[in-house]
């Protein structure tokens, strides 16, 4: 239990960093507000000349509060650790850091890596940074519309004031593309590569094309009967998981043993079990 909390606060103080690098470095000095609670603090920030950290903290403060009081303790002090710290490192890294380019796309394309980069830590290593995950879920207990609705009007409203306040329709137009930038690093953080792939077959030959996996690849296979809507032929539906590289075989073994088969493909993200990795 305590290795894996520390492991975790690693996880998030690492998250944490490479989020503020991304902040400090390209989206801030270049007027990105990609939405969220780090997106206020930057217009408050060229309005007010806040600390762009000071603003975060200080924003989050009655998110906390509604946190608490809507969703309970747990839920509101998850987040504590991981919104301090990132409020702490915005404003501690900003004096030390260059700024590498003034190019408001490559600001946008790396800084939006960077977030995503370290949110998908963050989240992968069960922290938040409170801000916009945290309002949408307020939002939805009054609301009870979809959490990624939530965030996404949320996100919008963040972006369409920094395009009035700045003038700019272009800074907004590019805030949007670092925002799908950061969702997509998020994902692809959590859910890793697509490095396996799933076939579901439904066979007349199941057994023949199960035992030939179990063989053959020296993978398992799980077989589940199932009866066709249309025909109300009573059948067998396998489920194999394979790495990339047993893809041709195993298409080779369903449709040798049946060349009618029905095989759907499709990718895996991250598997757990035997033949593949532990989880840790």
């Amino acid at each position: 239990m305590l290795r894996r909390m520390l492991r975790e606060i690693i996880g998030v103080s690492v998250g944490v960093v490479l989020t503020a690098l991304g902040l400090d470095m390209f989206l801030i000095p270049n007027k990105i507000v990609a939405g969220g609670v780090s997106g206020i603090a930057t217009i408050l920030y060229y309005l007010i000349n806040v600390p762009v950290g000071v603003a975060m903290l200080f924003l989050n403060v009655p998110l906390f509060v509604a946190g608490i009081y809507r969703l309970g303790l747990r839920f509101g002090f998850r987040s504590l650790y991981g919104t301090v710290a990132l409020s702490v490192a915005v404003d501690a890294l900003a004096p030390f850091l260059p700024v590498p380019t003034q190019d408001i796309l490559l600001a946008g394309l790396f800084g939006g890596v960077l977030v995503g980069l370290g949110l998908g830590l963050v989240f992968r290593y069960n922290g938040t940074t409170g801000g916009t995950d945290l309002a949408a879920a307020v939002l939805r207990t009054y609301t009870g519309a979809n959490i990624g609705q939530m965030l996404f009007l949320v996100d919008a409203t963040v972006v369409l004031a920094a395009g009035i306040v700045f003038q700019s329709a272009e800074l907004a137009m590019y805030a949007l593309i670092t925002i799908f930038v950061t969702s997509w690093m998020i994902d692809l953080v959590q859910e890793g590569f697509s490095y396996s792939k799933a076939f579901l077959i439904i066979s007349d030959q199941p057994a023949e094309i199960a035992a030939t996996i179990v063989r053959g690849l020296n993978r398992g296979a799980t077989a589940w009967p199932a009866r066709g809507v249309y025909t109300g032929t009573e059948r067998e539906i396998i489920l194999a998981v394979v790495n990339r590289s047993e893809v041709t075989y195993l298409k080779e073994i369903v449709y040798g043993a049946d060349p009618r088969a029905f095989v759907v493909l499709t990718d895996v993200h991250e598997v757990l079990g035997e033949g593949f990795k532990e989880y840790k």
